[in-house]
């Protein structure tokens, strides 16, 4: 996700929010019973006791008074300050979760102060004044507190109150909607093809211009590339580019491609978006604006269902009811003067479509770690780890550390598991079957292939 857009209607509660209703009937979620890893007590300590069952009436209440009604009036008052301080006084962790909600669009330091407090005492941990917002949610996230009773209304009311075009987008399905958070951004619903026209969003290229490799002199050798080959053709889509896109709905290879990079998990992945099942329309991808995880949330700009980005699945919508699983092509992370001298016949995005800039997120602004809330990391590797990552012919999930395997191969030794085998690539590393079949692996962060594939078997073990 690209660094937030500097917008005082998207960083402050808004004069224009509306009301939002309210239902807390019915049984609460129940919390995993199941103990929490050492690491995790380690990291964040014991987590709070968690009540079940509905909210009490007067509880009910004063959360209509602080998250709601401080909305509709775009104020924060008397009645807001009483009303907090009885939710805080509730015991009850499952609310900070709106707390966390709110604090993403409050600007002001002082109502985020006392938001603060407030989610320190529910949580019965002393929140620090710098980065509140992601320590909170941090520690909501590690310590798997339940979401309070109808939460989607809630949040889908505070979320769309900001952004108007997300109403389509919070929906019931197969997502967990506590770990979803605003990126910075506005959504990208441009509709197919409009590649040029402008946008307060993260711009997705569709059917990008691409010249030969001859022609590619303003692209360095050392510059890092994304390579793609489907039926024979090959492309390099540039990361300078990718990092100002985050989205191509291509065609290479006679096959249709939607290609996602999350710069927060220094993930590109390749997805097929033809062959899907008989009625179904082309999904055209694009970025939402939200976040799980430090992990962009796709999704399909014809019927706004929501994909898992790293899982090529939708959760949402008309495709989730259809169950829609998207096939991986592979692709290879490695540098454009390897990948052209092995793949001459390469094509690449052209330069015009980097719209002038050149970020380098990774060496920068994500060079000190995840700067989003991912809570727990699974331990047995540094965060920022690159893996190559594949699900085998059994449904396992595994990661390669891409240090460790680049220098066996260079070995020449064998590296295995299951039907995967893993070859160099142009300088990159890619996963096929015993066949020499492509098996739809790409690299990522280790944080973020851990936390969307939990249990994931790692080589070497």
């Amino acid at each position: 996700m690209a660094s937030a857009i500097a917008s005082q209607s998207r960083n402050v509660l808004l004069a224009s929010m509306v009301a939002v209703s309210l239902f807390w009937s019915g049984a609460s979620q129940a919390q995993d019973t199941s103990p929490l890893p050492d690491y995790v007590i380690e990291q964040y300590g014991k987590p709070p006791a968690i009540p079940d069952g509905p909210l009490s009436p007067q509880l009910q209440a004063a959360v209509q008074a602080a998250f709601v009604d401080s909305l509709t009036q775009s104020a924060w008052g008397r009645d807001q300050t009483i009303a907090l301080d009885e939710v805080a006084a509730s015991k009850d962790p499952r609310l900070v979760w709106i707390i966390s909600d709110l604090m993403r669009f409050t600007a002001g330091s002082q109502l985020s102060a006392v938001l603060t407090d407030a989610a320190s005492k529910l949580l019965g941990k002393e929140i620090p004044s710098e980065n509140n917002w992601g320590a909170i949610t941090d520690h909501l996230i590690a310590w798997d507190i339940p979401a309070p009773p109808d939460y989607l209304k809630v949040k889908r009311g505070i979320f769309t109150t900001v952004v108007p075009g997300w109403d389509k987008i919070f929906v019931e399905g197969d997502i967990d909607w506590r770990h979803v958070s605003w990126g910075g951004v506005l959504i990208d619903n441009r509709a197919f093809d409009k590649t040029d026209e402008v946008c307060n969003c993260i711009p997705a290229a569709d059917n990008p211009e691409v010249s030969s490799a001859e022609e590619a002199t303003w692209l360095k050798d050392d510059a890092i590339v994304f390579g793609v080959e489907v039926n024979g053709e090959y492309r390099a889509y540039p990361r300078r580019i990718m990092e100002v896109r985050e989205m191509v709905n291509d065609t290479l290879g006679g096959r249709d491609l939607g290609i996602p990079y999350c710069t927060l998990c220094g993930a590109a992945q390749a997805y097929f978006t033809d062959q899907l099942p008989a009625g179904i329309e082309r999904p055209v991808l694009r970025t939402s604006g939200l976040l799980i995880r430090s992990n962009k949330v796709m999704y399909d700009v014809n019927t706004y269902s929501v994909f898992d980005t790293f899982l090529g699945k939708a959760v949402t919508g008309p495709l989730a009811d259809k169950n829609i699983q998207l096939e991986q092509a592979s692709v290879v992370t490695t540098d454009w003067g390897t990948w052209k001298k092995e793949h001459p016949e390469t094509t690449v995005l052209v330069e015009r479509l980097a719209l002038g800039r050149d970020f380098d997120f990774r060496n920068g602004r994500d060079a000190n770690g995840p700067i989003f809330p991912v809570g727990d990391v699974d331990p047995r590797l540094p965060v920022h780890e690159d893996i190559i990552g594949v699900v085998t012919a059994s449904g396992k999930p595994v990661a390669f550390q891409r240090s460790k395997a680049v220098a066996a191969l260079a070995k020449g030794e064998e590296i295995a598991f299951e039907n995967v085998r893993l070859q160099m690539d142009a300088g990159g590393v890619k996963a096929v079957g015993a066949d020499g079949s492509d098996l739809g692996s790409h690299q990522a962060f280790w944080f973020a292939w851990s936390q969307f594939h939990p249990g994931t078997d790692l080589w070497p073990g």
